[in-house]
């Protein structure tokens, strides 16, 4: 043998372990569910996370056992993120958000042995206990709780666990393929499916969305994932802050735009991430407060698609980078980032924001295609629009408990998006394939039409839908909430339309509404507006 090099497992316990010993003193700050603030480090972060699977170890919970969290971005969740993982268990983080009916499935479905609940959701633990199959503990996230242990017999205290665990306890020895958490999709149509993790996966996905032209989080940041940890992992945000050392700033149950403004302005956060809803409540919040934002740098903007107008008013006004990213439950969550390439450099301003409207482009470890609807595969011209395919090393391959394949034949997963790409590798989500209007055969996309709705000044927000047509089968209807202290007319919202885009793909109606249904992550919810609007132009014909 000529020489070898050393084999490391790649688990997320040394993620933690490296946050330890080199950043140990680097300050995790947490909002508690009762509103104070809890400072801690990641070296108490990492012996807590040991102490937390030691615990679990000693309750009897074994190597693979499913292990719910229902909780806040808060120090205790970041602890079980860890703990769980590299304890051998999977960490199950399961939107508070949704139906009792879905929550009651998700964890008999997982099969959870243990379901940690911040003290807000205890509630929901006492409600569904009876459904719950599974579950061998119950784990208050906090210290003893008389008014709560009278709510729920048998249930424990993390704080009073931990004071009981081995603070030397040693991390086991875990394969890289191992299973490291559990999420499940929204499921607006049909039961929310598991989504499966591994160590390895979630590692590559550390290391490969933190290039650069990925996240770009370094130990000299403070960074502010307003991302709920329940989705995706917080897109992935523990486990790289982890592994650069950064000052990790935790909102708990403040995600409004005030209690944000204060985090920022207090901790003086250079990143945060989030869905666009939150950037539009910050956004308002900014301008009543008086507030610059000083030490916001960038702000990295996904779930659903980023109002383009947006960009230039945190740029000019905040001298804040929007960047826009794409992915999904499936995807870990990063399957693109917009960053621009060195040739971009000599384009105009305006070419340059016209780039940063898209998705952006994959990182190394994740490949794209558009096929048609006989799985023809369809060139990268920026033109051509078709469903968005994707493979690469942290995509599932598997749904959990699932002996189907998530992939095509020639191992693709098919996002249900309809895009375009160019040759240099930049998505633009077109729609959603399940949301996009197709009228008289032709496309409209709804994602287009919200955009320009949102750049009106007196629209908050706004979300297109088909609607029935007798003639056309499908017609766009638009669904916007005004500017508080504003009454722009329907005539006013569609002559904005004018010059933008071709007439016949102009919306029939402008319906205002006070609010948009939204889901646990904050993206609208298209399926229940078109079943409380999908008919309103057949009424009108």
């Amino acid at each position: 043998m000529l020489g070898q090099m050393m084999h490391r497992q790649l688990t997320i316990s040394s993620l933690a372990e490296h946050a330890a010993n080199y950043h140990g003193t680097t300050e995790v700050v947490s909002v508690e569910t009762d509103g104070s603030v809890l400072r801690t480090n990641w070296k108490t972060i990492e012996q807590n996370a040991r102490k937390l699977a030691n615990a679990l170890d000693q309750l009897g919970i074994q190597s693979g056992a499913r292990c719910a969290t229902i909780a806040w971005n808060n120090a205790r969740h970041l602890e079980i993120y860890f703990g769980v993982a590299g304890g051998g268990m999977v960490c199950h983080t399961i939107n508070p958000r949704l139906f009792p009916e879905q929550l009651i499935y998700i964890i008999n479905h997982a099969q959870d042995q243990v379901l940690f609940v911040d003290k807000t959701f205890l509630p929901i633990a006492v409600k569904l206990g009876e459904h719950l199959k599974s579950l061998k503990a119950v784990i208050l996230m906090g210290p003893r709780d008389d008014e709560a242990a009278a709510m729920l017999d048998g249930l424990l205290f993390y704080d009073e666990l931990l004071s009981d665990a081995d603070a030397n306890f040693k991390w086991p020895d875990i394969d890289e393929n191992s299973p490291s958490s559990l999420c499940y999709t929204s499921g607006t149509t049909g039961n929310p499916k598991g989504v499966l993790y591994s160590h390895r996966s979630t590692v590559l996905h550390s290391l490969g969305g933190n290039q650069p032209d990925g996240l770009a989080i370094s130990a000299r940041d403070t960074v502010l994932p307003v991302v709920p940890m329940f989705h995706v992992n917080a897109w992935g945000v523990p486990y790289i802050a982890a592994g650069v050392g950064c000052k990790l700033v935790l909102p708990g149950p403040g995600m409004d735009g005030d209690s944000l403004v204060r985090l920022i302005d207090g901790e003086n956060v250079s990143i945060a991430l989030g869905v666009p809803t939150i950037w539009m409540g910050l956004l308002g919040a900014l301008e009543a407060s008086g507030s610059k934002a000083k030490s916001l740098k960038r702000t990295v903007v996904g779930g659903s698609a980023l109002p383009p107008s947006m960009i230039p008013i945190f740029r000019d006004k905040y001298g804040v980078e929007l960047i826009h990213a794409w992915g999904m439950t499936e995807t870990s969550p990063l399957g693109t980032m917009n960053n621009l390439l060195q040739k971009h450099s000599t384009l105009s301003d305006a070419q340059q924001a016209e780039l940063r409207r898209g998705q952006g482009r994959p990182p190394y470890g994740v490949e794209l295609r558009l096929v048609d609807d006989s799985g023809a595969i369809l060139p990268h011209d920026g033109t051509t629009q078709g469903d968005l395919q994707i493979r690469g090393h942290w995509i599932v391959d598997t749904y959990f408990e699932s002996n189907k394949t998530a992939c095509t034949d020639d191992g693709w997963f098919d996002t249900g998006d309809v895009a375009t790409i160019d040759g240099d590798g930049y998505l633009i989500i077109r729609d959603r394939s399940k949301d996009i209007i197709k009228s008289g055969g032709e496309w409209i996309s709804t994602v287009e039409l919200e955009n320009i709705a949102i750049a009106h000044p007196d629209i908050a927000n706004a979300a297109a839908i088909a609607a029935r047509h007798e003639k056309w089968d499908e017609r766009p209807v638009l669904l916007a909430i005004r500017v508080e202290g504003t009454t722009p007319s329907e005539q006013e919202i569609l002559e904005f339309y004018d010059g933008k885009i071709a007439k016949w793909q102009v919306p029939d109606r402008v319906i205002f509404v006070d609010e948009l249904p939204l889901g646990g992550t904050g993206k609208i919810l298209k399926n229940k507006l078109r079943e409380q609007y999908g008919d309103v132009l057949l009424s009108a014909n």
